[in-house]
This record gives structure tokens, C-alpha cells and sequence, in this order.
């Protein structure tokens, strides 16, 4: 019976000392880009201007971390007002019909101090594929003003239109097939 309890007793400790940490971004302080080639001459470049996004991880370094980002397709901002219509239109993304882009993260991989391999399940324009991206985590430190523990990722990778059935109509050599992901995140930890 007395190792049962120290059993239980030791279990109960380590589940509260390695209890889960939510963190949610600022998204004030937070950043979700992406560049295209246009007609095969320059780059287009624009942001997703609304979304959310947690972090739910026991280990400090973020080791096993499990990512959540939904967006806000009709947020897509280019800086030109009718080229941002064109991508809302069912050419592109059909807000109307298909509002929110999602990730969801299946694993992580340590590939350095503070680098990682992050693999999940984006769904985009009514298709979800798994995809593979290169996550930097900067640092985690202490608001000074708030006391707050906030914590800033960089994410970088390549997905390709064609796979998620956007802009069928457009060919490569007038909207590159190649989209380059990049996003900067402050999280702010709740728990």
C-alpha cells in the first residue's frame, strides 16, 4: 500500500510539474507572410492580416509542441485592392465558400538548440495535405512590463498552389506554382 501511494503521490507531482503550457499569439506583435512570382518577372509578396494561433507543449524547449493556426482567407492582403478581390473570388480562394485556412501540427522534429522540422495538416481551399516546415524558435523570455512569459517563432517553407486546387485557371508562368511561406509569431503563455 505505501508504495502505491508514493507511486500515486510521485505521478500526481510530475503531472503538475511538467503540466501543459498554453501559449497564444499576439497577434499585434505577430506577422503570417507570403511571396509569389508574378508573370515570371517579379515577386508579389502579401499577408494574411487576421488569425489565430496556440502552442500546447510540456517540455520548456518545445520539443513536443502541437501547433494550431486557423486564418482568415478574406483577410489576404497584397496592397492592391483588386488584385486582394481577384484572390477572394473563387479564381483563387472563394472566401464566400471557403473562409478559414488551417494547420494543424502531427509532429515535431529537433534538428538543432532551436531548430526544428514541423510536419502537419494544412487545410486550404477545400484540401488538406500534409506538409513540412522549417521552425526557428527565438527565444523565450519576460515581459518586463506585463511579467508575462512570451516566447518568438519564425517559420519558413514552399507550398505549391497546384496542390490545393488554387487558381486552377492561371498558369504558372502568369502566377508562379511555388508560394514561399514565411511568418514571424510572439506567443504569450496563459498556463
Amino acid at each position: 500500500m505505501k508504495t502505491f501511494t508514493l507511486t500515486l503521490a510521485f505521478a500526481l507531482f510530475s503531472t503538475s510539474l511538467f503540466a501543459q503550457m498554453l501559449w497564444k499569439s499576439d497577434q499585434s506583435q505577430s506577422r503570417l507572410g507570403f511571396t509569389v512570382t508574378s508573370m515570371g518577372i517579379n515577386q508579389v509578396s502579401g499577408l494574411f492580416k487576421s488569425f489565430e494561433a496556440t502552442i500546447q507543449a510540456r517540455q520548456e524547449d518545445f520539443s513536443d509542441a502541437v501547433f494550431d493556426l486557423t486564418i482568415d482567407a478574406a483577410s489576404i492582403d497584397t496592397s492592391n485592392k483588386r488584385r486582394d478581390n481577384d484572390l477572394r473570388s473563387n479564381n483563387f480562394f472563394d472566401v464566400a465558400n471557403l473562409p478559414k485556412i488551417t494547420f494543424r501540427s502531427t509532429s515535431i522534429t529537433k534538428t538543432g538548440p532551436d531548430t526544428y522540422k514541423l510536419t502537419g495538416d494544412l487545410s486550404m481551399h477545400g484540401v488538406t495535405k500534409s506538409v513540412t516546415i522549417d521552425l526557428i524558435h527565438k527565444e523565450t523570455v519576460k515581459d518586463p512590463e506585463t511579467k508575462a512569459l512570451i516566447s518568438g517563432f519564425q517559420v519558413k517553407g514552399m507550398l505549391k498552389r497546384s496542390d490545393f486546387n488554387i487558381g486552377r485557371g492561371f498558369m504558372a508562368s502568369m502566377v508562379g506554382d511555388e508560394v514561399s511561406i514565411e511568418a514571424d509569431g510572439r506567443f504569450i503563455r496563459y498556463q
